[in-house]
């Protein structure tokens, strides 16, 4: 399985296709759309998410609600693009002179000068209208083909905040996946912890007052995952490894650690390798998760546990930051687009559907899945035979 998306943030569409689903497997448009209406949620949004309303269309690879095994390719229009056809439209203009709202003032944090630089885009809206995070909406589109496809095989995948601007919530191990589906989707900053949500979202205020903005910590908890999947033969097999930069991908994330993490740095191994021990229904399991699910590249068969460092928006409402024109090389002070003072409960379902779409990549390339039914028995039977190895 692979995807690529194509679409810039005020174009006309974000296109996002899909290759290697399997054959007759049930897929419906409610299924992304519920996705992507989570994505444009959360407390702490800004004002593009009250002008798009992100739903899908299907414009290939589903028939009659089964995958043909074809690629899939999906559709989200921006509305928003009426109000920008003389900017970003595709015909050449006879006097480019007169374009409209050029960019040669590079924001800090953003990937507009690097972007100038690699392609030699004199006007940095070639560069902003592509890196900015609205693509997100493409990939969120993708993992949720992979959640259908990782549902059906009684795999659950969930999204939520850890951290806001310093605010931890308190862990919550013995919560089952569907109870943190469940606290997560009810809560306005996306957190399981009901005591730091006022907290959160004061904080969330606080920095909008005041033109700023926050980061925090999103955590993806998965349960059903069969131990073995990834591999430890090759570098670029092993499946944390892919995780890892599948998150590291989304826009403003810095960092990423399974389990305890870094919190390993600090411990003795006796405190944080996982215990193994067997019984008759279960098979092999740990006795603990302190890594978080995966031990040399592949999963254990515990929940996979995955948390990534999201920093603050680097656009300043009040506090714009210091650059250099490429023009007149002149200093300035950066200028705004439209943002949000925290985007980390969205960034979260980001993060959430990035690692699923990982996960259902790696269960599809190590068992046969030309055709659904058989990528289903395929894992039913490997279950059972790991359960009595």
């Amino acid at each position: 399985m692979r995807y690529l998306t194509s679409g810039e943030s005020h174009g006309k569409q974000l296109t996002t296709i899909i290759e290697g689903l399997p054959s007759q497997m049930p897929l419906l448009k409610d299924d992304i759309n519920e996705s992507l209406l989570r994505r444009q949620g959360g407390y702490g949004r800004g004002k593009r998410m009250q002008i798009e309303k992100d739903l899908v269309e299907v414009t290939s690879g589903i028939r009659h609600g089964y995958t043909l095994g074809s690629p899939v390719s999906l559709v989200i229009h921006n509305d928003d693009f009426k109000h920008w056809t003389d900017i970003m439209g595709e015909d050449p203009l006879e006097d480019e002179s007169k374009i409209r709202r050029v960019v040669t003032k590079p924001r800090p944090g953003h990937a507009d000068l690097n972007g100038a630089l690699k392609y030699g885009h004199r006007d940095m809206r070639n560069i902003l209208e592509r890196s900015s995070a609205r693509e997100t909406a493409a990939r969120v589109a993708a993992g949720a083909v992979a959640k259908t496809l990782l549902k059906q095989l009684g795999i659950e995948v969930c999204g939520y905040v850890k951290e806001i601007a310093g605010i931890r919530a308190e862990e919550k191990e013995t919560l089952n996946i569907n109870e943190r589906i469940k606290i997560s989707q009810e809560s306005p900053v996306m957190v399981l912890d009901k005591n730091v949500e006022k907290e959160m979202m004061e904080a969330i205020d606080k920095a909008k007052s005041e033109g700023d903005s926050i980061g925090g910590v999103c955590e993806v908890y998965v349960e059903g995952m069969p131990a073995g999947v990834g591999s430890y033969v090759h570098y670029d097999r092993k499946l944390d490894s892919r995780i890892a930069g599948s998150v590291i991908s989304i826009n403003a994330f810095k960092g990423v650690e399974f389990g305890i993490g870094f919190q390993a740095a600090e411990l003795f191994g006796s405190q944080v390798h996982d215990e193994i021990a067997w019984d008759k229904e279960r098979g092999y399991y740990r006795t603990s998760n302190r890594l978080g699910g995966f031990e040399g590249g592949m999963t254990t068969g515990m929940p996979i546990v995955v948390k990534g460092v999201m920093k603050p928006i680097p656009t300043l409402m009040k506090r714009p930051l210091q650059s250099v024109d490429i023009e007149t090389k002149e200093p300035f002070k950066a200028t705004v687009e439209r943002s949000d003072a925290c985007a980390v409960p969205a960034a979260s379902v980001v993060m959430e559907h990035v690692v699923a779409f990982e996960l259902a990549k790696a269960i599809t390339e190590q068992f046969p899945s030309d055709r659904f039914s058989q990528l289903k028995k395929a894992i039913e039977d490997y279950r059972e035979e790991i359960r009595c190895f």
